[in-house]
This record gives C-alpha cells, structure tokens and sequence, in this order.
C-alpha cells in the first residue's frame, strides 16, 4: 500500500488558480497523498502551500533550458503530475517528455490574442491539450475548446476555492471609509487591467451614472498593462472610478459592495462572482464562458461589450432595493448549490487513482 505521490505545477499563479492549487493540496494532503508544489516563489509567498502540509519547490515561470530541468527533476519519482494553466501545461509536457508519468493539466480561463499572436496561442493549446491524459475545465465551452485541439480526455471539473470570509465577519463600514463609499453606493469591480477583462467598456458605462445623487463609486481592484490608459480617462472624462491596484482580501471589499461588476470577455469560474453570490452581493455579469453555469438565475447578465445594456442595468439595480435584496438571496441559495471543497478534491483524487492504477497495480489508501 504505498503513498500516492503528485506534484502540482502552477506558472504565473492567478488568484484562481493559486487558490484551486492551495485548497487542492490541503485536501489531498489529508487523505494521505504526497504533494509537492511547483511554482514562482512570488506565489508561494502570497499563498503559502507549505502550511497546507505539501512540499514547495520554486520554479521560474520560464520556459529556459534550467527552468525545464528543474520541473523535470521535481517531477521524478511522481505518480501524476498536474499542471494548472495553459503555460504552465505546456511547459511540464517539455519536462516530462520521454517518462510515462501521466499529465493531468487544468484550465482555469480562456486565453485571447490578436495577428501573429492568435497563432502562437492556438499552437500552445494543441501542445497542451495532446500531452494532457486528461484535460480538465471549469465550463463546458473550455471542454469544448480542449477537445478542437486535439484533447484525447478533456472533462467538465468542479473547481471549488474556499471562501476568502467564511465566518461572514466583515466590517462593510471600515471598508466603505477606506474606499471613500461612507454616503454613497459602492460598485466593485476585480481584475487585471487588460483588454479581455471588459474595464474599457464598464468606464463608458460610468459615463452614465455621473447623473445619480448621490453619485456611485466604481472601485476596480488589479494591475495591468492598461493602467495609465484606464487612468488618464477617468482623470479626462471625470468619472467617478477609482483604481486601487492589487489587493489582498479582496472578497472582504466585494462583501462591502452595493454591487458587484464583472465586464469580461470571458470567465469561469469567476473568483469575484462567487465572493459576491456567497456574501449576498448582487452580481451584474456578462453572459460569457462559464458565467451563466455559475450564477444561474442569481445575477443580471448583460452583452459583453455593451456598455448601454451594462449601465442601464446597474442604475436600475441601484434604483430598486427590493431587487437588490431578491437578487442577494438568489446569490446565497445558488453558492449553496454549487460543488464543495469536498467534492472538487474527491474528483481530482477519482482521476488520479484512474490513471496512476496501471503504473502501480493494487496501490489503495
């Protein structure tokens, strides 16, 4: 009876993936499999998987000859690796070429680009999804997508994260001061500061309750390339938007929103979805990738890119407590709902006992 042993293999480490990563030791470790986590030091300074009781080793998030090496050192002697995002796949197919060892890879998000790039991406999806045994994706267009490029197993997952609050405790008035909120409504946006993400269409809707009174607060916590860009409109059209930056404890300023926004091209999971839908925060989302699967009938979804539709719908909202508060309880019935820790772990477990079985005959826990 001997010891399961993975290796999990982050690259940049978003938030969501980061999470699943942490939440996903810490429940195997409990159940007795051997973990080690291999990502860039700056990720496991923001999540500390060594306290969930795996084993940490650094890896650059690089695709050099050393950064290989040493993924494929750290993989030695592992039943199953897995690998979560489409770089961090490609880049463990690299250093597990040759060995048997079977590839478990995740697919936290959609990725998006234009000209040459399109097709750089599209070749690295191929890579990816023919090494993986088995494909995992938090929504079915990602299945979808996993198997047009050549997914042998690519299969619908629960990806649950632990709640940031789950002891519900949040001072909503200290956040609200901090942000500048204290007299008027809170709208919370999160995200990295790209195109994909939707912030230059949810600025245009802004234009559009300037009018209200009072007049509501557009908080955007991230970073990104789009920054000054983002910048330099609000400060030109005078909106009423406010860029904090990259935040910890981001889910304790979602749980102090009057509403919470989510413009993207496409999500998931969404982390800033479930932290609104559990807090009783009403969600306006677009209508994209895996957002309908997610929130049901528990949120306003609206066109991506349609900043009208996205404008009317937030000042209606804004208008109409009595839909705030359904929309709230709508959101708490739907987290309540939706797969567990528990559930995601016993999952992932069932594929990896599937394919370490052959390599090791009779192995049980």
């Amino acid at each position: 009876m001997s010891q399961l042993r993975t290796v999990q293999v982050l690259g940049g480490g978003s938030a969501g993936s980061s999470a699943h990563v942490g939440s996903l030791a810490a429940g195997l470790v409990a159940r007795g499999v051997q973990v080690t986590v291999c990502a860039p030091a700056a990720v496991d300074r923001a999540y500390d998987f060594t306290a969930t009781g795996a084993r940490f080793l650094p890896v650059p998030r690089r695709s050099d000859p050393a950064a290989v090496a040493a993924l494929r050192a750290a993989c030695t002697g592992a039943d199953v690796v897995h690998a979560h995002g489409l770089h961090a796949a490609a880049r463990t197919a690299l250093a597990l070429s040759g060995r048997t060892v079977p590839l478990v890879t995740t697919w936290h998000t959609r990725r998006y680009a234009e000209g040459a790039r399109r097709q750089i991406l599209h070749l690295l999806e191929r890579r990816a999804a023919r090494a993986a045994a088995v494909v995992l994706a938090p929504s079915s267009d990602l299945v979808d997508l996993a198997r047009e490029r050549g997914a042998r197993d690519a299969r619908l997952a629960p990806a649950a994260v632990p709640p940031a609050h789950p002891d519900g405790a949040v001072d909503a008035g200290k956040v609200r001061a901090e942000l500048g909120a204290v007299d008027r409504p809170l709208l919370m946006a999160v995200g990295s500061l790209v195109p994909h993400h939707g912030f230059g269409a949810l600025l245009d809707a802004a234009r559009a309750w300037r009018r209200l009174d009072p007049v509501p607060l557009l908080v955007i916590a991230g970073e990104g390339r789009d920054r000054e860009a983002l910048q330099r409109r609000i400060r030109d059209e005078e909106l009423p938007v406010s860029l904090i930056g990259s935040r910890e404890g981001v889910g304790e300023l979602v749980a102090a929103a009057d509403l919470a926004l989510l413009p993207s091209r496409w999500e998931g999971r969404s982390l800033l979805a479930q932290e609104a839908l559990r807090s009783g925060v009403p969600l306006v989302a677009t209508a994209v990738g895996g957002v309908p699967e997610l929130v049901g009938e528990a949120a306003e979804l609206v066109p991506y890119g349609n900043a009208e539709a996205l404008a009317r719908t937030v000042v209606r909202l804004l208008g109409d407590p009595a839909a705030r508060t359904r929309l709230a309880e709508a959101g708490r019935v739907q987290a309540a709902g939706w797969p567990t820790e528990d559930d995601t772990i016993a999952h992932v477990l069932s594929v990896y006992d599937e394919l370490a079985q052959p390599l090791a005959t009779g192995r049980g826990r």
